[in-house]
């Protein structure tokens, strides 16, 4: 799909609102979202401005709509995973954090079938976005779960300062985001099939590679007093 301007042709029997949002999806994810105009965005779509401004009031509009349908599932898990976590009896270690918010953010393309590796692609790129407002967007959106894995990071790091959790949390989003993007194959590492899923192996393979990736920068930041022994 990737410089394609046409919506995939199985969803051309969509909703307007629909082929609108599949529109969003795989050109923003292609171009990114300030190099995605509005106009070309409804000519992808057969629709008009007008549409847009009915179903969603605004691109900005387009955008919310776009990473909540996008994300919904993804924080359902995240949310489910750390109350998993906290009702065990021990309080949950940075591994099992790591894990529980990176799992769902790689199996996000499997979540959404056919469309996923577009969906996966757009999130990365929301994420990477240099426009501040519109990585806002993507935060309000997200806030209420991710809001609480920094609070378990706190807990779960009280031996880094206020700065040094939320490098912590920033450096975990943001490989995960680069990964979704799909930068890494653009760098020559695990080149994806013409399926969209990776020649390195199953989406596992890759999760465990992040979380053990993350894990080891994360602790490797700890003071030396707290890492002895």
């Amino acid at each position: 799909m990737a410089g394609s301007d046409q919506v995939p042709a199985v969803r051309q029997r969509a909703s307007t609102r629909e082929r609108l949002i599949d529109a969003a999806v795989q050109m923003c994810g292609e171009r990114g979202i300030e190099a995605t105009s509005l106009r070309a965005l409804t000519e992808a779509a057969g629709s008009n401005i007008a549409a847009v401004n009915y179903h969603f009031g605004s691109k900005e509009g387009l955008l919310r709509a776009v990473i909540d349908q996008a994300m919904r599932a993804v924080n359902e898990e995240r949310r489910v995973r750390l109350e998993q976590l906290e009702a065990a009896p021990q309080p949950p270690s940075v591994a099992a954090l790591v894990r529980a918010f990176v799992t769902p953010g790689v199996g996000l393309a499997e979540t959404h079938g056919s469309r996923g590796p577009d969906i996966a692609r757009f999130i990365g790129r929301v994420m990477g976005e240099p426009n501040a407002r519109v990585r806002e967007i993507f935060a309000q959106q997200v806030e209420p779960v991710e809001g609480r894995y920094l609070t378990a990071l706190r807990h779960a790091l009280p031996e880094l300062d206020e700065r040094g959790v939320q490098f912590a949390y920033a450096g975990m989003v943001g490989l995960l985001g680069v990964y979704q993007s799909g930068t890494f194959a653009t760098l020559g590492w695990a080149p994806e099939t013409d399926d969209g899923t990776s020649a390195s192996g199953s989406g596992a393979a890759d999760c465990e590679r992040l979380v053990a990736f993350i894990t080891g920068g994360i602790l490797a930041t700890l003071p030396t007093k707290a890492t002895d022994g």
